[in-house]
């Protein structure tokens, strides 16, 4: 079988996947970057350096689960977004290697963004109507973004204009003293208790700011004033509502019918339970689709799917010629 291998090195998780030139996911594999205990995160070259120690065992498990596979063509994630002035390290430790693979193998390199390869990843079994315009919104800890993804590419129409969402479920995880990523410790402590509202939404159009939401917290931490898990579920609450505003300010702003959510952030699953019904409460007049859990968070899979599309494009316009 003729494949395409797919790279992806971003902030916190270095990652291979494996498809087929038709577009079937052979295989993945995926490898959080360590942090240090009480640590909020990483810097870059820190994480330049874990990436290169991972990339050969990522990329021989998923050639090793694909016996007799044809790698025909290699692509990764050469920076953040798919714009010329999109640059950070990390991307580089996966960019070097998949250039060296492609010219070993003397087969095409296909370089692609960091949030091309998440989005494309995140609509593989999501729901969205493909070939018609859809939101996309890319919620990690790096990025808050809301985007609109057309034919002819992504546009960027709003997000977050300070903190991104999981930068502030990390602060608060850590500042509790949970492990980093703090995401799936904070949701265990927020469904131990109902949300009262009590952090205030800052939206205008289709931009947020979630750096008062940490200051809450951070108050409330230190004066003792509320437990762990009522602060947890009023980080949640808050997160559902701003995202909720966000996606109907930019459906009335595009006219889109449909949101696709994407992200670490996004692949909680006590998140997409409270905006899947309190979007049906609402009536916003958009349709909710989620990525696959495992094609949310961080991996290669868009990555290596691109790669595929564009080989295909190159044999349709060699055919004719």
């Amino acid at each position: 079988m003729r494949a395409v291998l797919g790279i992806d090195t971003s902030c916190y998780t270095t990652s291979a996947a494996l498809v087929s030139v038709e577009g079937e996911i052979l295989a993945s594999s995926r490898r959080l970057l360590t942090v240090q205990e009480g640590e909020r995160g990483l810097m870059q070259s820190q994480a330049l350096f874990q990436h290169v120690k991972n990339l050969p065992l990522m990329i021989e498990n998923v050639l090793s689960e694909t016996a007799g596979t044809t790698v025909c063509a290699v692509s990764a994630s050469v920076r953040p977004r798919p714009a010329e002035d999109s640059y950070m390290p990390v991307f580089r430790a996966g960019e070097s290697q998949a250039r060296a693979a492609a010219a070993l193998l003397c087969v095409p390199f296909y370089p692609v963004s960091h949030q091309e390869g998440h989005i494309r990843a995140a609509v593989v079994d999501s729901g969205i109507a493909e070939g018609r315009p859809f939101l996309a919104l890319h919620l990690s800890g790096g990025t808050t973004e809301v985007l609109l993804c057309e034919e002819a590419g992504i546009t960027r129409i709003g997000g977050s204009l300070d903190l991104h969402a999981g930068q502030l479920v990390d602060r608060v995880g850590v500042r509790m003293g949970l492990p980093f990523p703090s995401g799936p410790s904070l949701e265990r402590l927020a469904v131990r208790e109902k949300p009262q509202g009590r952090i205030g939404v800052a939206i205008k159009g289709t931009n947020c700011n979630m750096a008062g939401a940490e200051n809450k917290a951070v108050h409330w931490l230190e004066q003792g004033e509320m437990s762990r898990e009522q602060i947890a579920a009023e980080i949640y609450d808050f997160l559902c509502r701003t995202f909720l505003r966000l996606i109907k300010a930019a459906c009335e702003e595009t006219g889109c019918g449909q949101a696709l959510l994407a992200g670490g952030v996004a692949s909680s699953a006590l998140l997409r339970e409270m905006l899947t019904g309190r979007a049906r409460r609402q009536k916003i007049g958009c349709r909710l689709c989620f990525a696959r859990p495992e094609l949310s968070a961080d991996n290669a899979v868009g990555v290596a799917l691109l790669g595929a599309e564009a080989l295909q494009g190159e044999g349709k316009r060699n055919e004719g010629v």
